[in-house]
């Protein structure tokens, strides 16, 4: 009978207290706008203006599970969005040849912040606030405080265009199928995901979920979901924008949760000591992470300026800022070593669902970002106050 009664433990609440909370947000955004927030259009432009924030959140959860945070991303955004787009508009280049020269940039970037922080041990908060003042330098000086732009289509069509849509119409409406294609495969692939946890679960003698928590969980999932893609089959399909954001999250949510660099990365944050004794190269994870974080910001730099199309000296201006915030906001901890990639994308959805909400609401942007500072402090008091509960 005993054996029994520890077969099952209940759910982790804050493993879905994002989730629930961004649906609560989204629910009284819902309300006050009128139903304006949950328009087609709108969840279309909810992604496109939040993608490369989502990419920067997934670089930056690396960052921040090693008890550090990266403040030189927007800068880094800015200066490769301002090469390629030179490069492109004045200089004539391929955009392809751009973009890797952009890709270069972060990339260089990276390797600087990682030599200083890995190989000279400054710490991380000194050399990436010294990454972001010379970053920013470096736009301005590049583009003489002058935008550059239009872009071309060819090289806008990421962060603006559209997958091939295959759009069938009802009394209502219509609706793209590939949409509706894409959101079967995510729920097939959730199930058979929950399906081989508690086959293993059961294998090697660990307790699963209560059947009926762990249905309820995956319902609200899968209708998210489902609500998500079906607003975009309504609108033009699934942006551009939305595949690649998906593939970077799809890569490093595999590396960090089922690599042997991964479980290095948590470690290193959990106890960087310990981590040393158990024979992992701490100085080689650190330099990495920040190489990564370089490249990342270059991605999310060519995304934000084929959303604008143009570049100017203030783009990516804070949007480190928000970055940190969506780790911590998606359930990651202050002293690292807690946090998962699909947490920063959540946390980078509720900062997104908060922008976008309070701007239709008509609230100042003033005001907005005292609301956004309250949330953060919110998400990092309950979490504080969670550990020493358990303790």
């Amino acid at each position: 009978m005993e054996e029994n009664k520890k077969k099952y433990v209940n759910l982790d609440v804050k493993s879905i207290g994002m989730i629930v909370a961004l649906i609560v947000i989204f629910a009284i955004f819902y309300v006050i706008t009128g139903g304006k927030n949950a328009t087609p259009i709108n969840i279309n432009n909810l992604i496109m203006q939040n993608g490369y924030i989502i990419v920067l959140a997934t670089g930056m959860l690396l960052c921040v599970l090693t008890g550090n945070i990266d403040l030189g991303v927007g800068s880094i955004v800015a200066l490769t969005a301002a090469c390629s787009a030179k490069l492109v508009v004045e200089q004539g280049w391929s955009i392809p040849l751009a973009w890797l020269v952009a890709i270069g940039i972060g990339l260089i970037i990276g390797l600087f912040a990682g030599f200083f922080i890995a190989y000279l041990d400054i710490p991380p908060f000194v050399v990436t606030l010294a990454t972001m003042l010379m970053g920013r330098g470096l736009t301005y000086t590049l583009l003489q405080s002058l935008t550059v732009g239009p872009l071309p289509e060819n090289y806008t069509v990421i962060g603006t265009g559209f997958l091939p849509s295959v759009m069938i119409s009802f009394a209502s409406g219509k609706l793209d199928l590939v949409s509706v294609g894409v959101a079967a495969l995510i729920t097939v692939g959730l199930i058979l995901n929950e399906l081989k946890t508690i086959k293993t679960n059961n294998k090697y003698g660990f307790a699963n979920v209560v059947p009926w928590q762990t249905a309820v969980k995956d319902v609200v999932i899968i209708a998210l979901v489902w609500f998500f893609f079906v607003k975009l089959g309504q609108n033009k399909g699934i942006p551009i924008q939305l595949l690649v954001v998906g593939i970077i999250v799809a890569i490093y949510h595999f590396i960090t949760s089922q690599t042997v660099a991964g479980r290095q990365i948590y470690a290193l944050g959990g106890n960087a000591k310990a981590a040393r004794l158990s024979g992992i190269n701490t100085r080689k994870v650190f330099f990495w992470i920040y190489v990564n974080m370089g490249v990342l910001s270059a991605v999310a730099g060519i995304l934000l300026s084929a959303r604008q199309g143009a570049a100017n000296p203030k783009m990516g201006d804070g949007v480190e800022m928000d970055a940190i915030a969506s780790c911590y906001i998606g359930g990651a901890a202050a002293a690292g070593g807690v946090g998962t990639v699909i947490g920063a994308v959540v946390g980078a959805l509720v900062m997104g669902v908060l922008n976008n909400g309070m701007s239709m609401y008509g609230l100042s942007t003033d005001f907005q970002k005292v609301v956004k500072g309250a949330v953060l402090l919110l998400a990092v008091v309950m979490d504080v106050l969670t550990k020493k509960k358990k303790g």
